[in-house]
């Protein structure tokens, strides 16, 4: 014999996981659908590059090549933020672009675009030159 929730605690249960899925649907706004709408709120996110010193600049992988590794990097500062929302959204549209590309038939150079790293020049966080020498992309 199989014990069964009573109706009440059952309708309980229900309404809470609802409850909860709202809260979480409501809490992480839906990504945009491709990957230009992306690159728009990627660039709004690194705009504040403002920096004290070399502590607040960091680099981040942007897009995706057709044969693998991101199309260019990124300047961002964590003076004001934490860079979780960036990570996410850098995540997101290098799989939309990947998708894309696949589904166009496109093709790239395959040469591997290295991480230059940041630093933070006049008190902005700026993308060293080729060549410098990079930092790990955070």
């Amino acid at each position: 014999m199989k014990n069964h929730p009573s109706p009440a605690l059952s309708r309980l249960l229900s309404a809470t996981l609802l409850a909860l899925a709202g809260v979480a649907c409501a809490a992480t706004p839906a990504p945009p659908a491709n990957s230009a709408a992306l690159w728009t709120q990627i660039q709004a996110a690194t705009a504040d590059a403002a920096c004290d010193g070399p502590q607040h600049c960091h680099s981040i992988a942007i897009g995706s090549k057709a044969c693998g590794g991101p199309e260019r990097y990124l300047a961002w500062s964590s003076k004001h933020d934490d860079g979780s929302r960036l990570r996410q959204l850098a995540a997101h549209h290098a799989a939309l672009s990947k998708d894309e590309d696949a589904r166009a038939g496109m093709l790239s150079n395959c040469m591997m675009v290295l991480d230059p790293g940041a630093s933070c020049q006049a008190g902005r966080c700026v993308l060293n030159p080729p060549g410098i020498g990079g930092r790990d992309a955070k």
